[in-house]
């Protein structure tokens, strides 16, 4: 672990085995941080803040450009590290990789962007000859907590944000697959960073909730499920710190009569299989199929998941990968087992081997569910099929989740309707719910968060605005 500077152990030796999900075997071991350990971050990061803070912008962009630089020189040695730890098929890790390198060139530059605002006041009765300013200054210390789906691009938003805004960061990275992550906190300090200006624990819960209760750190920046995003608020209020969640998903996919049936099977398979083996918040996971194209749609559907191959995700070769690991491999199991209790028909797939999971289309599905109303964390794909487009709208909405939602159609009236009408984040159009740009806000409504994240977006929530109002500045004019 990375703290005040030195690369350490933790403080009472305990250690966590880093698994390749897809053979089971052991890769290494990193440090299992604890209370002490956290608590000695947020102790170091008091300095790190400071020295962030009188870094100037220039400089914090000459930094995350190095970063940058580094990854990309490394993609290859990464995206395979990362495919061994995570189980995300070898293009989509180190296509996981290149997307992490654009983030931080990105923010980069926006570290060159945080501008102010001023103020003539003579809109204002008595404050004619004054003037106001605002600038956006560093918070102090925000704690960024990662999932194990996308460790390093979810990873970059946050700390690549945090530190172009002037602020240190502490990372607490997941469980099951810090490794990659571990490499590019290194190439962080080698570019030049601060001591104790990023700090990098490796840990379970305990460190992460100290993290949350700290009354040093000033925002915590997490991304994972709702319910750890409920304990994350619920602790953070007694030091009304900044709490930035985005959390779990849904995602309902309207399909209508006029979609292509070809590009909108492909597009359903690979939102739902073959990105991140469907461990995605933003993955296809409620499918609404107009009952005119439903049989037609579910044989296109069956003869992509039938060619479909899982296996090793190091192979080019392999379309679907493991899941993390066992427990949520067996997660998924139930939820198809309880779903076929509640009379749903497995079309294909519906078997557990281990970690892996085999790509399943379900049919029949009963909207209450737990695998159609609850977000389900692997390749199950279910449908229903409707007859009127605003049923489809009621059925969509009716979820307490609000990540992203994606409609199938030419008709570009039903589009804005649907625009206006779906309580989400995002709403996607002839394409994959799992898609995230990073230039746009990425965030959810109702129980997928409370923010927006991006590169033009996160920037201003890792800062506070400062106002200087400058009383009677202006002298009188005189004729």
């Amino acid at each position: 672990m990375l703290i005040d500077g030195v690369w350490a152990n933790s403080s009472h030796g305990g250690t966590l085995s880093v698994f390749n999900p897809a053979t089971g075997t052991e890769i290494t071991s990193v440090p299992h941080a604890d209370a002490e350990d956290a608590a000695n971050a947020v102790l170091a990061a008091q300095d790190g803040a400071r020295r962030m803070a009188n870094l100037p912008a220039h400089r914090r962009s000459e930094i995350l450009e190095n970063v940058a630089r580094r990854i990309e020189q490394n993609s290859l040695k990464l995206g395979a590290l990362l495919c061994s730890e995570n189980g995300k098929r070898i293009a989509e890790s180190t296509g996981e990789v290149e997307v992490a390198a654009r983030i931080f060139r990105g923010y980069a530059e926006e570290a060159k962007r945080l501008f102010g605002r001023t103020f003539p006041l003579d809109s204002i009765p008595g404050r004619e000859k004054s003037l106001a300013l605002t600038t956006h200054v560093p918070l102090g210390i925000i704690a960024a907590i990662v999932p194990f789906n996308y460790p390093v691009e979810l990873w970059s938003h946050k700390v690549a944000s945090g530190l172009a805004a002037g602020n240190a960061v502490i990372t607490k990275a997941p469980e099951d697959c810090p490794l990659a992550m571990i490499e590019i906190a290194k190439y962080m300090e080698e570019a030049g960073l601060p001591r104790a200006g990023h700090q990098f624990l490796t840990g379970g819960h305990i460190a992460g909730e100290t993290l949350v209760a700290a009354d040093g750190v000033q925002m915590i920046a997490m991304t994972g499920s709702t319910a750890a995003g409920r304990r994350i608020m619920e602790v953070a209020a007694r030091t009304l710190k900044k709490v930035h969640l985005e959390l779990g998903g849904n995602d309902a996919t309207i399909i209508c009569q006029d979609a292509n049936i070809e590009t909108t099977a492909d597009a359903l398979v690979s939102g739902r299989f073959t990105s991140g083996n469907g461990q995605i918040c933003c993955a296809v996971k409620r499918v609404f199929v107009h009952r005119s194209i439903f049989a037609q749609l579910l044989d296109a559907l069956l003869i992509r998941t039938q060619r479909l191959r899982l296996g090793d995700p190091a192979d080019p070769a392999t379309d679907v990968g493991p899941l993390i690991n066992v427990d949520g491999a067996e997660r998924v199991e139930k939820q198809v087992a309880r779903a076929v209790a509640d009379g749903a028909t497995i079309e294909i797939g519906g078997k557990r081997q281990g970690n892996f999971f085999e790509p399943t289309v379900l049919t029949g599905v009963l909207p209450n569910t737990p695998a159609f109303c609850e977000e389900t964390f692997g390749p199950v794909l279910p449908l229903i099929a409707y007859d009127d487009f605003e049923e489809a709208l009621e059925l969509a909405n009716d979820s307490a989740y609000g990540l992203q939602a994606a409609i199938f159609t030419q008709d570009l009236s039903k589009v804005m309707h649907a625009y206006v009408t779906l309580d989400v984040g995002t709403v996607v159009v002839n394409h994959t719910t799992a898609v995230r740009v990073e230039t746009l806000p990425f965030g959810g409504n109702k129980w997928s968060g409370n923010s927006r994240e991006g590169i033009h977006d996160s920037l201003l929530e890792m800062t506070k605005q400062k106002t200087l109002l400058l009383h009677e500045v202006f002298k009188a004019t005189s004729r």
